[in-house]
């Protein structure tokens, strides 16, 4: 009988298996073998893997370990000068000590900030903006905090770096305006390369700290010829970055410089000569077409915008009514007003008009059941077309416009520049408006009426043209040539193997135009006080705003009449010819004065230096001194409370140009009104110590009334 115990209830009675020392041996033999089989195996891989990373990847992984001991940084370039025609710089390099920030790097970025701006003195609306730069920009983007630093400052910092993380202080170059204010809107100014640009290039020198590229102006426009070739550095650094020793260096190569047929002395006399007026000067050289001068002010220093402007100074700068964000030569257009007289006389002879038949100017013009008036409202007389000009009698013109209509005059305009582009390295320039019949059915559907003709041929209605465009005109009017505009030395002169008048036209209308000036014109006090240079010009007054909202010459600044003078010199051989655009100046008297001052500084640099002297002691210093004193007071007025300017450079002159269009279309509120012509000087003025203006010219018989119907 057997026994079953009680737990092996359920389970099988077979027989155990037998185990013995042999059986053992065979099982622990077997299971070594496959053991040794994968750890052999795994040994091969290994060494497979170690013959392919020693071997194969070789050059690889020894660069990777020599980037770990060795640091390669790239050096910027050192832009390229932008000189004036006489090889002065307009915009320099100077040696700096400079920190920027990598906001990826940084561990507490607000007490970084802090530090810094213990350790540098920086005030509260500086470190305002740079946390608000820091917060808003890319991680890898860097960001100014300083620049211009003295030696102490910077060594202060350096000692300190293993406690800064994402702090990196340099020493490099930075940008430098010797003439600040003066050449903001032509010059431009530079900056760190914003996130779109970055993205269309993505260029490691695009990131690397210190490194600015063009953002406005000839600087953006020649970025590719300014730029240069970066230089590199490789150190050797412990693991935790700090540098053992220099290895090797590689000198950056400094960009090309720009030449410019700008008179950098000329183009400061003028900047500074507007004063505290709103507006802008051009002076071309008739001979070549050189710009030697293209001024607008108020302006911006780009020294500012090139180390990144602060909240304070773009809210100061963005709440100004007279918009120095603008750049006024290309981008302000204006009713040119009477300036345009000179040029429909142009017309009128090529249409065949005889320049010694005579209008009876009576103080109006009946036109249709208007009556447009002239600005002398006792009338001229009998008036040919050189009293026209040099009196500016608006009958005149009303009366013979209307006789060979709209289109000859238009199509003068344009061969004399206005509405017409140039081919400048500018980043963009506005064109104006030449109207004509196609041109309003065009835009508003309407058809042309004689009352058109008439605000047009007075230069107002619908006629817009910029300080360039009159510049322009005043040149090709002088010389009788397609005189076209050039701004850089190594561009060939144009337009001088055409003629677009005859010479005798051409001496008729100079006459004229010098009679304004040193005959019984309308601008005595523009006599150059030079003896034996006479200069030539056509004053012009541009109505703004409905007779019913202001009389232009009083009220809200906004509402006054713009003053215009266009001009050349000596007005028998002439060499300058340029305009001066003075906005809401209450009329030409505002404009010749300057262009007066301009031309003197010319001719005869010692006495347009008196002079100008003088009223900038009236007027509190030279137009950078009142910008840094106008700063001043704001900031401490306002301090850090205001809004901050646009993370992108793009979107300030984006808006500023926006705002210029919607100016630019102010006037057409007025087009079809009948418009008052102002006065537009006092004839008999003349500057101090010149002589009175000769009597005036005998006057023809008068002939009667021109109607509507006839223009005769």
């Amino acid at each position: 009988m057997k026994f079953r115990l009680p737990f092996r209830n359920g389970v099988s009675d077979r027989p155990n298996k037998l185990l013995n020392a042999s059986i053992l041996r065979a099982t622990f033999d077997r299971r070594a073998v496959v053991i040794g089989a994968v750890q052999g195996g795994i040994g091969v891989l290994l060494a497979l893997r170690l013959g392919y990373l020693s071997v194969a990847e070789n050059e690889k992984y020894r660069l990777e370990s020599e980037s770990n001991r060795v640091n390669l940084t790239l050096i910027p370039p050192r832009r390229g000068w932008i000189l004036d025609r006489n090889g002065a710089a307009l915009a320099s390099n100077r040696a700096d000590f400079r920190v920027d920030l990598i906001p990826e790097r940084l561990v507490d970025a607000e007490a970084t900030i802090d530090r810094l701006g213990e350790l540098l003195d920086l005030g509260p609306a500086r470190i305002a903006d740079i946390k608000d730069k820091v917060a808003t920009s890319r991680g890898f983007a860097p960001v100014e905090v300083a620049s211009g630093l003295g030696y102490e400052q910077f060594a202060a910092l350096s000692v300190r770096l293993p406690d800064l993380p994402g702090v990196v202080p340099q020493r490099g170059f930075s940008r430098l305006y010797p003439t600040a204010s003066s050449v903001g809107h032509l010059i431009g100014y530079v900056g760190p390369a914003s996130a779109e640009e970055y993205e269309k290039d993505p260029n490691p020198l695009l990131i690397t700290p210190g490194y600015k590229i063009g953002k406005d102006g000839l600087e953006k426009q020649f970025e590719k010829e300014l730029r240069g070739v970066p230089g590199a550095r490789r150190v050797e650094v412990t693991a935790g970055g700090r540098i053992v020793r220099d290895l090797e260096t590689r000198e950056d190569v400094q960009g090309n410089p720009v030449r410019l047929t700008i008179d950098g002395p000329l183009q400061d006399y003028a900047a500074r000569r507007i004063g505290l007026e709103s507006g802008s000067v051009v002076v071309m050289d008739c001979r070549t077409g050189d710009l030697l001068c293209m001024a607008s002010m108020p302006s911006f220093d780009p020294n500012s915008f090139s180390d990144g402007i602060g909240g304070v100074e773009y809210a100061m700068l963005r709440e100004d009514e007279r918009v120095p964000l603008r750049n006024k030569v290309l981008k302000g257009l204006y009713p040119p007003g009477s300036t345009v007289k000179p040029m429909v006389s142009m017309a009128l002879m090529q249409a065949g008009v005889d320049p010694e038949e005579t209008v009876y100017c009576g103080g109006g013009l009946r036109v249709g059941n208007r009556v447009f008036g002239c600005w002398n409202r006792r009338g001229h007389g009998a008036t040919n077309m050189a009293k026209g000009i040099y009196q500016s009698c608006d009958v005149y013109f009303y009366a013979m416009a209307q006789r060979v209509g709209m289109q000859p005059i238009a199509d003068m305009a344009r061969l004399c520049g206005m509405g017409q582009e140039f081919p400048l390295p500018v980043t963009s320039q506005f064109y104006g408006t030449v109207p004509d019949p196609a041109w309003k059915m065009n835009k508003w559907g309407r058809e042309w009426q004689t009352f058109d003709t008439v605000n047009a041929t007075i230069g107002q209605g619908y006629m817009l043209s910029s300080p360039l465009q009159l510049a322009v005109m005043a040149s090709r009017l002088a010389t009788g040539k397609h005189v076209m505009p050039r701004l850089t030395l190594d561009t060939k002169p144009q337009g001088f193997d055409k003629a677009d008048f005859s010479t005798e036209q051409v001496e008729y209308v100079r006459q004229a135009m010098s009679d304004v000036v040193n005959g019984p014109g309308t601008a005595g006090r523009a006599r150059l006080p030079i003896e034996g240079t006479l200069m030539a010009g056509k004053t012009g007054t541009a109505q703004v705003v409905s007779l019913s909202i202001s009389n232009g010459k009083s009220g809200p600044w906004k509402y006054r009449d713009h003053g215009l003078f266009i001009f050349f010199a000596p007005y028998d051989n002439p060499r300058y010819a340029g305009a001066v655009v003075i906005e809401h100046g209450g009329g030409s008297g505002a404009a010749y004065p300057i262009a007066r001052d301009v031309m003197t500084f010319l001719f005869d640099p010692a006495k347009g230096m008196e002079a100008l002297t003088a009223l900038e002691a009236g007027w509190g210093g030279t137009a950078q001194q009142r910008l840094d004193a106008r700063y001043a007071a704001y900031a401490a007025e306002r301090g850090a409370t205001v809004s901050r300017p646009p993370r992108r450079d793009e979107e300030i002159f984006d808006r500023v140009e926006a705002e210029a269009r919607v100016a630019a279309a102010q006037t057409e509120a007025i087009a079809d009104e009948v418009i008052a012509p102002r006065p537009e000087a006092n004839p008999s003025g003349a500057p101090a110590g010149s002589a009175a203006p000769p009597a005036p010219v005998p006057s023809p018989t008068p002939l009667p009334l021109p109607t509507a119907e006839t223009g005769q």
